[in-house]
């Protein structure tokens, strides 16, 4: 259950809506658009086959609408008032961040802009209705998560529980402390499906390299001597950018030689509240 819910503007203004209370006079008596958002299946079909053959998916954008009411006290505030306060951070085309504070203790963030701001006004209850558009349709866990290991020579895997309901990438940082000419990532989740990264490059002491799986931001890159450049020639164009799947996963860095610490940093997703 939603106990609190914080808009920031993107000046860095702050609204919270809380929603046991009327005492600023705003009410919230809707949120539509929590739910896992559709999916939009590809498929093609055959002349001799019945249905048809799955070939992808994707999920769509999120649709947020809030219907806020207006309860001013009329002695210090009024109806216009209310409104615009909310001006200041629903004015359409503006973008916003909303948090939504959880009785689990969880907050989750998600970004938006607003579609529409419609005012409903000759009534004796007036309210607004707010459309936000999130083109990122996931929640993330304000609460980063890092995991740390080595790299082995052996079958030994590292257990990472993730707790959201949709994969995440991740920021893999090897912190070097010898020369190293190649290792490889090995990850499986539930099913079982082994997925592999290998990367072959020189490498040496006191070197941090670090590979983001982040969908919209991967890259590889070399720090050395306080410089950072690009390492992406170094990863094998048939690996594969890992994600962490909803459940157990299980990871294990092979590099031949000492071990070299490793660290795993992501935060977790929600498809839906």
């Amino acid at each position: 259950m939603i106990t609190k819910i914080e808009v920031r503007s993107a000046l860095g203004q702050l609204l919270t809506l809380e929603l046991d209370t009327t005492d600023d006079g705003l009410i919230v008596q809707d949120i539509d658009g929590l739910d896992p958002v559709k999916a939009t299946l590809v498929s093609s079909s055959f002349a001799q086959l019945d249905g048809g053959l799955y070939q992808s998916s994707r999920r769509e954008l999120r649709n947020i609408v809030m219907t806020i009411g207006l309860e001013p006290d009329y002695s210090t505030t009024s109806v216009r008032d209310l409104r615009n306060q909310l001006y200041v951070f629903f004015m359409p085309k503006s973008a916003v961040n909303l948090r939504f504070f959880m009785e689990d203790d969880l907050v989750a963030s998600i970004d938006g802009r607003v579609e529409t701001f419609d005012t409903i006004l000759f009534t004796k209850e007036p309210k607004v209705v707010i459309s936000l558009i999130c083109f990122d349709p996931d929640f993330v866990d304000l609460t980063p998560v890092q995991v740390l290991g080595d790299t082995v020579e052996t079958t030994d895997e590292i257990t990472v529980q993730y707790d959201g309901t949709v994969p995440t990438g991740i920021l893999f940082s090897l912190m070097v402390d010898r020369t190293l000419e190649e290792f490889t990532i090995y990850h499986r989740a539930g099913d079982d499906v082994v997925n592999t990264l290998d990367f072959a490059a020189n490498l040496e002491a006191d070197d941090i390299l670090v590979i983001n799986t982040v969908t919209g931001s991967k890259a590889v890159s070399l720090t050395r001597s306080s410089v950072v450049s690009s390492l992406l020639y170094g990863m094998s164009p048939q690996s594969i950018w890992i994600e962490l799947q909803p459940g157990v996963n299980y990871i294990r860095v092979f590099a031949v030689g000492a071990a070299i610490p490793f660290s795993i940093d992501y935060t977790t997703r929600y498809g839906g509240l």
